[in-house]
């Protein structure tokens, strides 16, 4: 899974990328602002509790890449142009996080020469999809000549949809709010649309904002949040700071500043939401793992996670959830209070399953 970051210039977009990957960058000598990638495990705190039940050799945590987008900057007079080359660096992206600068700092002039969360957002909203429009008229005009001359099904089928999405775009909406299917989904991922990625739109706070949080995000639930964007609150200077210290000193330092979770976990637990995202995990002497996968997933679909062979030789999975295994205490224990059993291939997974496949 790979998450964008993106965010006006001095929007805190890297500080966040540092604060949340742990990861230090020296940009003071760039002549223009460099794209960055980090890898990061997903804290889970079963996993951890597993690990220590079964003390392996290896324990393997779920991990998310972030990516920190460059390309965009401010012109002459302080007006941001969103380059080509920055709407193709987001395309690849599974989601977006889009930074918006709160916190006030009068030694950094921010862009359009002022602080105006709902503007913000919207700049972002309406290149993407301007970006999506460009590319939905030219494959429907190109559709209609070849449905000419073939009459192709499928073609006309693929037709009525970008026709679909042409409206919808065309009353400035983005498409992760229109009512598409799965199949739907699956057709227009080919051409990799902007405002059809989900979105989690992170407010940039700072110390002296802690009492309005609630306040900013309640104003974006009421406009900009739909089925497939949320949004949260961090505190980028302060949790830059964090960043660098022990746990324990971290819990501290939050805890004086009234931040109930860090920007990581929430960040983390907002994007796997979006993404409708579940773990489960595989145990055992050599290695514990926790394994991301799609929420109705079954149980087939879930080993071929593991590897391609448990999927195409799959006979059965064994299966306790991690509740109940931690209450009963063993796999014995499970079996005998009925709660490990034998699925198909047809059961769906459950988040916090520990499964364990039997193949050919």
């Amino acid at each position: 899974m790979q998450i964008g970051i993106v965010g006006l210039p001095f929007s805190g977009k890297t500080t966040l990328f540092q604060t949340i990957t742990k990861t230090l960058l020296d940009t003071s000598h760039l002549s223009r602002p460099e794209t960055h990638l980090a890898v990061i495990k997903v804290p889970d705190s079963r996993l951890d509790k597993l690990t220590g039940i079964f003390n392996p050799k290896k324990k393997v945590n779920a991990t998310i890449e972030f990516i920190d987008v460059a390309g965009l900057k401010s012109d002459e007079s302080g007006s941001v142009k969103f380059s080509g080359n920055f709407l193709g660096n987001v395309k690849n992206n599974d989601a977006l996080i889009l930074v918006v600068r709160l916190f006030k700092d009068e030694s950094v002039t921010p862009p359009e020469g002022s602080i105006d969360m709902m503007r913000d957002i919207n700049m972002f909203e309406t290149e993407f999809i301007l970006s999506d429009l460009a590319i939905v008229e030219k494959r429907i005009e190109s559709l209609k000549k070849q449905i000419q001359k073939t009459q192709d099904d499928l073609m006309k089928r693929e037709l009525a949809l970008l026709e679909k999405c042409n409206v919808h775009l065309q009353n400035e909406k983005p498409l992760r709010d229109s009512d598409l299917s799965k199949d739907e989904l699956a057709i227009l991922k080919t051409y990799q649309l902007l405002s059809i990625k989900p979105l989690l739109i992170a407010l940039n706070l700072d110390e002296s904002q802690v009492k309005e949080k609630d306040s900013f995000l309640d104003e974006l639930v009421k406009t900009k949040i739909g089925k497939h964007s949320k949004a949260l609150a961090f505190f980028g200077k302060i949790e830059f700071e964090m960043s660098e210290l022990s746990e324990d000193d971290a819990k501290l330092f939050m805890s004086e500043f009234g931040i109930n979770e860090s920007a990581l976990n929430g960040i983390i637990r907002e994007a796997y939401s979006l993404l409708g995202l579940q773990s489960f995990f595989t145990v055992g002497e050599d290695e514990c793992r926790a394994w991301t996968i799609r929420k109705g997933m079954n149980a087939q679909e879930a080993a071929g996670e593991i590897h391609t062979d448990f999927f195409n030789k799959f006979i059965r999975a064994e299966v306790v959830h991690y509740d109940d295994f931690i209450k009963c205490g063993s796999f014995a224990k499970a079996k005998e209070m009925g709660v490990w059993r034998l699925e198909g291939k047809e059961y769906i997974v459950k988040d916090g399953d520990i499964i364990s496949v039997r193949h050919s």
